[in-house]
C-alpha cells in the first residue's frame, strides 16, 4: 500500500491491528516488499509508525504487523528501555519523518523482565551491561508488585505502561505532539504462541481493549 498522505494517529493504529490480523490468520499480504517499492523509498523515507520493542528475536516488526519497506521506523534494545538514544531516536521519528504513532511493544517470556523479577525475588545478580537492562526494568516489576499483580502477563503490561509513562514524561517533543494530536503513543502485548498483540495503554487514539486480538 503506497500512501500518498501521512495517516492520523487512528488510522495509523488501525492499519497495525489490520496487518497484525492478517498474520494472525495465515492471510499474509507482504505489502511494500516488492523491486516497486524498494525503488520508491529510496530518495526518502516516510514511515507511517515508530515501533519500539524488544530486540527478542521473535518480535520482528514488519513480520508480525504485515508491513514492508518503508512502513515502520524500528527501534529496538533488550526489554524496550528508555536511555537517550532511544528517546533521540523516537524523536526523530516524531519529529524529522512525521510519523504520527509510536508503539511501544512488549511480549510475555520477555527474558528482560524475568532478569528483573528474580533479582527483586532472590537478589539475583547479572554481569556487565545486562545489569544496566534489568536495574531500568526493575521498577516496572516493583509496582506490579506492589499492586499485587503476580502474573507473567502483569509484569509485562506494566512494563509497557511503566515505558509508555515514561516516553510522554522524558520526551517534550512527543508530549506536545500527543496533545497537539499530531501523534499518538499505544503499548501493545505481543503474544508468543498465537502472534496477537493486545492493548495495554493508549495515549490519543481511541480503541477498546476489547478490539484488539
Amino acid at each position: 500500500m503506497t500512501l500518498t498522505q501521512p495517516p492520523t494517529p487512528q488510522e495509523a493504529f488501525e492499519m497495525l491491528l489490520a496487518g497484525n490480523q492478517r498474520f494472525i490468520t495465515g492471510t499474509v499480504e507482504h505489502p511494500n516488499q516488492d523491486a516497486a517499492r524498494r525503488s520508491e523509498i529510496a530518495p526518502a523515507q516516510a514511515p507511517f509508525a515508530v515501533l519500539f520493542g524488544c530486540s527478542d528475536s521473535r518480535l520482528a516488526a514488519e513480520i508480525i504487523f504485515d508491513r514492508g519497506l518503508g512502513d515502520l521506523f524500528v527501534v529496538r534494545n533488550a526489554g524496550h528501555v528508555v536511555g537517550p538514544e532511544t528517546l533521540g531516536s523516537i524523536e526523530y521519528g516524531i519529529s524529522v519523518l512525521g510519523c504520527p504513532l509510536v508503539v511501544v511493544l512488549g511480549h510475555d517470556a520477555c527474558g528482560a523482565v524475568a532478569a528483573a523479577r528474580a533479582a527483586v525475588s532472590d537478589g539475583t545478580t547479572v554481569r556487565g551491561y545486562v545489569r544496566d537492562v534489568v536495574e531500568r526494568v526493575t521498577p516496572s516489576v516493583l509496582a506490579a508488585r506492589a499492586a499485587g499483580r503476580v502474573e507473567d502477563a502483569d509484569f509485562i503490561a506494566e512494563h509497557v505502561r511503566h515505558t509508555v509513562n515514561l516516553l510522554m514524561e522524558r520526551s517534550r517533543a512527543l508530549a506536545h505532539a500527543v496533545e497537539a494530536g499530531g501523534a499518538a503513543v499505544v503499548g501493545l502485548s505481543y503474544q508468543l504462541a498465537d502472534g496477537a498483540v493486545h492493548l495495554v495503554t493508549a495515549r490519543g487514539v481511541e480503541m477498546a481493549a476489547d478490539a484488539v486480538a
